[in-house]
């Protein structure tokens, strides 16, 4: 257990006369914070010994989305890669070795980081004693991240710092040689019984999904139990939508007209979808275990507190309906 760390970010906006937490309720387009907390903690060091950590990354917002970067900040020339192993659906096909990790709000990534391999001479760390887990996407307010970086070494974006201490033993496997991890496999890709679409936008002030905001007493589908759809996801004005399904899992088909292949970081499971912005996403899912009614919804928490979801239902019949 103390090399497998679960790690939850949030970003706090702190009130500098008062020193709490602050949060301006008549701002409905997504809070964004000036700390950085990691399990609670503004900024906190963790001290690793030099071996493998799978460290269990959640994006818990409110409106923030996350790009991680390993950093030496005592050599910034350095791009230090580490392993993917999952996201939120479950493990990848294999892992992905990545120098960086996108998290909307909501999103998962396992991530496995060798301290040793990397610090060791000729390592892409070499020499290092600390390294920081940072967050170089640029966000400046609630509609989303532009596709901008910041430069590496800036202490204001560092999640977490690590402190490297001494070599310890280490039987855990070595995701440079794993090929595989089945029988762990991905849902087949099934002819799609009906295709619905989703347009998440903002009207007359208010978000809304398809042109209304939630009715907690309106279910606007049914899915059918054991049976294939394929959903698209279409967002515009500027904004970014992080979209949360309840309970039913899917495969991400192809973002603006381009398929999600293997190799991507994208390619796998998921329940929750980053719909960027002006994007087209096709999502396919198959539901095969509960029936009941769940939401959908924007997982940028100010969207959703201000109605940007909509209900669902499971049954044994389902409808067609192409634009709930």
């Amino acid at each position: 257990p103390q090399f497998d760390i679960p790690m939850i970010f949030t970003d706090l906006l702190i009130d500098p006369a008062t020193g709490q937490a602050a949060f301006d309720l008549f701002d409905t387009d997504g809070h964004l914070g000036d700390k950085y907390l990691v399990n609670g903690k503004v900024q906190p060091f963790f001290n690793v010994s030099k071996r493998r950590y799978r460290l269990r990354l959640l994006d818990m917002g409110p409106s923030r989305f996350y790009q991680l970067f390993l950093t030496n900040p005592d050599n910034l020339a350095q791009s230090i890669p580490y392993w993917r192993i999952m996201n939120d659906g479950n493990l990848l096909p294999n892992p992905l070795q990545v120098t960086s990790v996108k998290l909307a709000v909501a999103e998962r990534a396992d991530i496995i980081v060798d301290f040793n391999k990397l610090t060791a001479p000729g390592g892409a760390a070499a020499g290092a004693t600390r390294l920081w887990l940072e967050n170089r996407l640029i966000q400046t307010d609630g509609k989303g991240p532009t596709d901008q970086l910041n430069p590496a070494g800036t202490p204001a974006n560092v999640l977490v710092e690590f402190r490297i201490g001494a070599v310890v033993a280490d039987g855990s496997a070595d995701p440079a040689l794993i090929t595989s991890f089945a029988p762990i496999t991905l849902p087949p890709m099934e002819a799609p019984i009906v295709t619905r679409t989703f347009k998440w936008e903002r009207t007359n002030g208010q978000w809304v999904v398809n042109g209304l905001p939630i009715s907690c007493d309106e279910v606007r589908f049914t899915m059918k139990r054991g049976s294939t759809e394929k959903w698209i996801y279409q967002t515009g004005g500027g904004w970014s939508h992080p979209i949360h399904h309840h309970f039913v899992e899917g495969r991400i088909l192809s973002r603006n007209g381009v398929a999600i292949t293997a190799g991507s970081q994208e390619f796998g499971r998921k329940d929750v979808v980053w719909l960027g912005e002006g994007e087209t996403v096709e999502f396919l899912l198959k539901v095969t275990d509960y029936v009941g009614v769940y939401p959908i919804h924007c997982h940028n928490v100010v969207h959703e507190d201000h109605a940007m979801m909509l209900l669902f239902a499971v049954r044994d019949v389902g409808d067609t309906n192409p634009a709930p």
